[in-house]
């Protein structure tokens, strides 16, 4: 008891001291230092004895050098910050590597990629002789190295490719969606046979030259960045062929609505439909790739990038653009079914209700038109 009275005994005498400047005051112990930056001076280097070896310390935190100067009157008017300059390497193509194993990886879905990554090899001379676009496969014929573009046989004969400059060679490109969710990898196997000869070298499971095919990995990946760079793009009318299903037949399930069946497996038949659905101009609101369903709206045109409205049309006409849209909506669920190896498509109001027939039945002639 009697420390704690001598306790507060000493908490009074410091409270009734005047102003307590020695303790909270601007030079007291427990001053704000927050501002004291603002005071601070450049000092002259540190001088060390002449027989011991210095080691200049860079700063961590360096100080800019268009900062404003501590002697400048009147108001300061900070600069906006500089954008953030692009990334070198940010690109929608990229090379991947495990091992001896290396592919391209593509930001774009296995339907845009196939026809620019065919083109490559057609440009530089290659002759495809056997193509599968739903399975995203192609080879080409044998070939020496001097059949093909001057460029493409320059870089291929050099002897880092491992390949003798009088050998036949082929390959086969694999084109499967990839890991993450839009994007697309690109395999390419090689095969190789003597000149002249006739054998009929099978394709090795995994890689048959790896040299050859990072070869032409890094010259795929060079012409498809600097295509993306110079603005080029994929049109849906050569896309096509990879999604299109290899069976289309419209017919009637047991109560007598339309289906449209695909044989294919479910990526490319959820590829084709949406393109499908897109080339005939018909507008997607929303779409649940988990569930295999398109939620279409009849009354509107395709979503187009380049027609959207802008900031102040959004600002002032977006809510009676949508109250419009809400009045005229023709809204349906266009389905997709994995049935075996096909898929079913269907047509219905919602979730527990078919849509009519005639409806059901037109959009999926709609669909079928622009399969092919």
């Amino acid at each position: 008891m009697k420390r704690l009275a001598g306790l507060s005994a000493l908490a009074l005498i410091i409270t009734s001291t005047s102003g307590c400047g020695w303790l909270w005051g601007e030079d007291g112990y427990f001053r704000d230092r927050g501002g004291d930056y603002l005071a601070a001076r450049q000092t002259a280097p540190m001088q060390l004895p002449a027989n011991v070896e210095a080691k200049r310390l860079d700063p961590l935190l360096p100080v800019p050098q268009q900062v404003a100067s501590s002697t400048v009157t009147g108001e300061y008017e900070v600069p906006r910050p500089q954008a953030l300059p692009a990334r070198a390497d940010a690109s929608e193509f990229s090379l991947q590597k495990s091992g001896e194993s290396r592919w391209l990886v593509a930001q774009r879905v296995p339907a845009e990629v196939w026809p620019v990554v065919r083109q490559f090899f057609e440009d530089n001379g290659f002759r495809v002789v056997d193509e599968r676009p739903q399975t995203g496969e192609f080879s080409t014929a044998w070939q020496r190295f001097d059949e093909l573009s001057s460029a493409m046989a320059r870089r291929l004969s050099k002897p880092e490719s491992g390949v003798a400059a009088d050998a036949e060679t082929r390959v086969r490109v694999r084109i499967e969606p990839g890991v993450q969710r839009n994007t697309s990898e690109v395999f390419v196997v090689s095969a190789e046979r003597p000149a002249g000869s006739s054998a009929d070298v099978a394709f090795a499971s995994r890689s048959g030259n790896p040299k050859l095919e990072a070869a032409l990995l890094d010259e795929m990946l060079v012409n498809l960045a600097r295509s993306a760079e110079q603005g080029g793009s994929v049109s849906l009318l050569a896309a096509r062929d990879f999604d299109a299903p290899r069976r289309v037949s419209l017919s009637e399930d047991g109560n007598g609505n339309p289906v449209l069946n695909l044989g294919a497996d479910f990526d490319r038949a959820w590829s084709g439909v949406g393109r499908s659905l897109e080339m005939a101009d018909v507008r997607i609101d929303d779409l649940n790739r988990s569930l295999g369903v398109y939620y279409i709206n009849l009354a509107e045109g395709a979503i187009k990038k380049d027609e959207e409205p802008g900031f102040l049309g959004k600002l002032f006409g977006g809510e009676r653009d949508k109250e419009e849209i809400e009045a005229r909506a023709e809204r349906y669920q266009v389905r997709l079914t994995p049935v075996g190896d096909s898929v079913q498509v269907t047509v219905e109001k919602d979730l527990n209700t078919v849509a009519p027939s005639d409806v059901a039945r037109r959009i999926l002639d709609l669909i079928q038109e622009n399969l092919g």
